[in-house]
């Protein structure tokens, strides 16, 4: 790769907001992804079970249940008693913007010459810390290629 000049840093206040807003990012990338998995294991197998989230995300069952505490808290999450976990409406809506989101990604980074195999497994990161401008730059890019 080739060496470019060092740039210089911002000033600390405008430093200290990328960080700030990259941090926003992570905790709500956590509540996307499971919200997206529940939407998707609904849509698979007609039910979201704790122990299938677990095993899917590579996490103990501690860590979802206590998860998804947070997402009933936030009201993303619905349970039912020997039935397992549902959306309600708020997170119906999330998992589709997150959805959405990890599909434009996918399709920016194959147009630029990625693999499918790569260009998934790095949308899962990308799709939750791209700016909307960069969102809105991925989908125009899109477009124009796709005329």
């Amino acid at each position: 790769m080739p060496r470019t000049a060092r740039r210089p840093l911002p000033p600390p206040e405008d430093h200290a907001a990328r960080f700030a807003q990259q941090r926003e990012a992570d905790r709500t990338a956590i509540a996307e992804d499971y919200v997206e998995l529940i939407a998707d294991l609904l849509h698979e197998g007609g039910e979201a079970r704790a122990v299938d989230i677990a095993r899917r995300m590579g996490v103990a069952q501690a860590t979802v249940a206590a998860t998804v505490a947070r997402l009933q808290r936030d009201g993303l999450v619905d349970t039912k008693p020997y039935r397992g976990l549902f959306l309600t409406e708020a997170g119906q809506a999330l998992a589709s913007a997150a959805r959405a989101r990890h599909e434009l990604v996918v399709r920016f980074l194959l147009a630029v010459g990625l693999d499918q195999e790569t260009a998934e497994a790095d949308a899962e990161g990308l799709e939750h810390h791209a700016s909307e401008k960069a969102l809105v730059a991925f989908a125009r890019f899109l477009a124009e290629r796709e005329r």
